[in-house]
């Protein structure tokens, strides 16, 4: 039987969770070149881009994404986070949630109570029509739960048919988010190389 010690020794995480980062002057042309881009688009090369380096075909192809959601969204901030913390919290991404937390204060505006209830699946209300359907629409589809038919009705008349692409693809975006961050079990305060 395998000691309990040896199965939690710090010996199986690196830098960022799991997840043993190459530093930048270590990083071969291709890595460096993804490196580079995101830097290019982000200015930063955050959570789960440090780990999406790896692959750096695919984290060039999926940076743009996050951009989009920076700079040219149809959601606001408040609905950008409202989505966001609902996705993290959903798949209990430790990491994502910690981070969209404090985020939801500072740049979506959102009072921390509301956030925490997020968080935590307890109902909340919001008094901005647009946030309050973006929230119920959000809930029902990380649940996962049917879009009933006057839901669907509201979100289309409030967002349009962008808005709701909007929003659909960022819950996707923030899956795939979180689903890296659990795969490298990357803790709530992590942070990485500072590169």
């Amino acid at each position: 039987m395998q000691d309990v010690k040896s199965l939690t020794d710090a010996g199986d995480f690196g830098s960022f969770g799991r997840y043993e980062e190459v530093s930048v002057s270590q990083m071969g042309p291709e890595m460096k070149g993804a490196y580079d881009y995101t830097m290019q688009l982000r200015g930063i090369v955050p959570g789960p881009h440090k780990i999406w380096l790896a692959n750096a075909t695919l984290s060039r192809t999926i940076v743009p994404i996050g951009e989009y959601y920076q700079k040219q969204s149809i959601l606001t901030r408040a609905e950008i986070e409202i989505v966001i913390v609902l996705t993290n919290a959903r798949w209990h991404s430790a990491y994502g949630t910690y981070e969209h937390e404090k985020i939801a204060d500072r740049l979506g505006h959102i009072p921390a109570e509301t956030t925490e209830h997020l968080i935590v699946g307890l109902p909340t209300e919001f008094s901005d029509t647009r946030q309050q359907v973006v929230y119920e629409l959000a809930s029902a589809l990380v649940q996962p739960r049917i879009v009933p038919v006057g839901l669907y009705k509201r979100a289309k008349e409030a967002l349009g048919d962008a808005g709701l692409v909007d929003l659909a693809v960022l819950i996707g975006w923030f899956t795939m988010v979180s689903m890296t961050l659990n795969a490298y079990d990357v803790p709530a305060n992590a942070t990485g190389l500072d590169q």
